[in-house]
């Protein structure tokens, strides 16, 4: 039994939510079971109410507005737990059409990917105006250097997972999820695809962003923390070689007039240059201590993602008993899940 949960992230989405949840296909090929989880994200218009309304499987709801990144976080969690094999994230604005879905979790059907990402077009989207396409396929060609994926739409926030990608997606940022949870997953080595998708016209400003000088601003802190939290070893150390060189020039300089034999006017070049050599040691040396803390983190991700799943094996044991099976063997549990 292959289990789809189709999560949609929401706040004030009383008005939009019925036409996405009517757009969301009940049965596609190579799916047993279709159900919604609505993320009521602190929304104080009743979406949690028209989600009740409307036959929503799962809903739940924080009790304050934390924002996109926390209502994916909280979304995952209550998909694993619902036993999805397969999760897609959607936004409840309509801004992605529905039936897609099938063709985004084709590819994990087909087992050929763990994660896909729903591409939007951004280059020609008939929706997005000049500004926005140009920042789109800037902001997509920088992740997809730092995640050393093909990804074309990097912000996209129509995907699908896997179960097991999704026990092991850690989003950390508190802003948005998408380039963080694509920098990760490239990083973390998983399949990830792109396909085309159909996109329709929102009539709604974001609620992600007030302004797009702060989207930029919140999206390029997203992107340096994540890629800072992945490759430390590199950014500190290349940092701390760029300062080091910084400061060769002035003590070059110094050199140059000392040979002189004019040396005694210019010896805040020398202490310049020794305090830049000595902060680039210092940055250079954090790196090291911070790359030592990235590896005690993978292997903080490697228990949790163990203990997610041997939560799984310890939920299918009281069925398998109720079966007539007085023992199941942990692998043979696990490989039937998988």
């Amino acid at each position: 039994m292959t289990k789809l949960i189709v999560q949609i992230p929401c706040f004030n989405e009383a008005e939009d939510l019925p036409a996405t949840l009517a757009a969301i296909p009940r049965r596609i090929e190579g799916i047993d079971t279709v159900e919604i989880l609505v993320i009521d994200d602190g929304s104080h218009d009743g979406t949690s109410d028209v989600a009740r309304r409307w036959g929503v499987h799962h809903i739940i709801r924080h009790r304050r507005n934390r924002g996109l990144a926390s209502a994916f976080r909280s979304g995952i969690r209550a998909a694993l737990e619902a036993g999805a094999d397969i999760i897609v994230n959607t936004d409840a604005d309509g801004q992605y059409e529905g039936a897609d879905i099938a063709a985004l979790v084709g590819p994990v059907i087909a087992g050929n990917a763990d994660i896909v990402i729903g591409d939007r077009g951004v280059g020609n989207n008939e929706y997005f105006g000049p500004l926005k396409r140009l920042l789109q396929r800037l902001g997509s060609t920088v992740v997809r250097r730092l995640s050393r994926t093909e990804i074309t739409d990097a912000v996209s926030g129509f995907r699908a997972m896997t179960r097991a990608a999704a026990q092991q997606i850690n989003i950390t940022t508190d802003f948005s999820y998408t380039t963080d949870m694509l920098i990760q997953s490239g990083r973390k080595r998983f399949a990830i695809k792109s396909v085309p998708i159909r996109t329709n016209k929102t009539l709604r400003p974001s609620r992600l962003f007030s302004s797009v000088p702060r989207f930029i601003i919140n999206t390029g802190i997203t992107i340096a923390r994540a890629y800072t939290t992945h490759n430390p070893l590199r950014v500190f150390v290349g940092g701390g070689a760029l300062i080091a060189l910084i400061g060769l020039a002035p003590i070059l300089r110094f050199g140059w007039f000392y040979l002189s034999g004019d040396g005694d006017g210019h010896i805040q070049s020398l202490v310049i240059g020794g305090a830049l050599l000595v902060l680039g040691t210092l940055v250079a040396i954090m790196g090291v201590l911070a790359d030592l803390v990235a590896a005690n983190r993978k292997l903080i991700e490697t228990n949790l993602y163990e203990i997610r799943q041997l939560r799984d094996e310890l939920k299918l044991r009281p069925e398998a008993q109720k079966s007539g099976e007085d023992s199941v063997p942990l692998r043979q549990v696990k490989s039937a899940r998988n």
